[in-house]
């Protein structure tokens, strides 16, 4: 596998979608790129940091990141595996329509004032429907763009997206917490566990994670393997071979937190993506 990896799934007047590989092969900082672009990217699997000046966002199945045009900015891979996204680049008239003004700055050119955003589980299912949908040629062009713009409705809606916060001292302890966490997804973690790769205590991990994210870290570290679920429901027959993978204890425990994150079960979002 080449370092980078792109596949066209989309390209009209409404969306240029791309699906984007990367091997992560150098664990250090890239040199500076810059954005050709407005981007919204949606991981979906692995996780990388991309640096903007001082600032630095972990980019995992939780986010949507935002790449505004002209933005120089490096990424880095310090947990191995690379990662893979969903890059959508939407005409800025369009995206002027449905970004709330609190998300964007107040200036001529369309500019997102935060590098990510928190998206709720019926986003990270609206991306998969997306990606494996166009990827398998079952969506039609009318129904890719109406879906994608329903994707970035959602992704950018008051009550289904959450900015951080909290200082820069607490989202970085946070992000440690997601990098040990997005290392071994399929590791049954213990709160002291993960407090003492982070270096802090356990109830002081849970306040801040929690004020930081708006979700506690068990619903987190679930959601995170979840969404992998969603990447990989297309190349498994057997799901309950899928949920051992992942960590769970059973197919029944998997399949409840499918249901109860997704509003559907394994197989029949595995019917939906396929019979489209």
């Amino acid at each position: 596998m080449t370092e980078l990896t792109v596949q066209a799934l989309l390209d009209t007047a409404t969306a240029r979608i791309r699906d984007v590989a990367c091997a992560g092969t150098c664990r250090h900082r890239s040199v500076e790129e810059c954005a050709g672009a407005t981007t919204l990217v949606f991981p979906y699997r692995g996780i990388y940091v991309r640096h903007l000046g001082r600032d630095e966002a972990v980019a995992e199945a939780n986010q949507v990141l935002f790449f505004n045009k002209g933005d120089e900015y490096s990424v880095s891979h310090p947990v191995t595996g690379g990662d893979a996204c969903l890059s959508i680049a939407v005409d800025d008239a369009l995206l002027q329509e449905l970004a709330p003004r609190e998300h964007v700055r107040d200036q001529a050119d369309l500019a997102f004032r935060h590098q990510r955003l928190r998206i709720d589980p019926r986003g990270q299912v609206l991306a998969a429907l997306l990606r494996h949908s166009l990827a398998q040629g079952t969506a039609e062009t009318l129904e890719a763009e109406a879906l994608t713009l329903t994707l970035i409705r959602r992704a950018l809606g008051e009550r289904t997206s959450h900015a951080p916060q909290a200082s820069v001292g607490h989202r970085k302890l946070v992000d440690r917490a997601k990098l040990a966490l997005s290392g071994d997804l399929t590791r049954r973690w213990t709160l002291a566990e993960i407090a003492g790769e982070v270096g802090v205590s356990p109830v002081y991990l849970t306040q801040v994670f929690q004020q930081v994210e708006a979700v506690p870290l068990y619903r987190y570290q679930l959601r995170l393997r979840l969404a992998r679920a969603l990447d990989l429901l297309g190349e498994y027959d057997d799901i309950t071979t899928l949920s051992m993978d992942l960590g769970f204890s059973s197919h029944s425990h998997f399949s409840a937190a499918f249901r109860q994150a997704y509003g559907r079960t394994p197989a029949e979002f595995q019917r939906s993506v396929r019979a489209r």
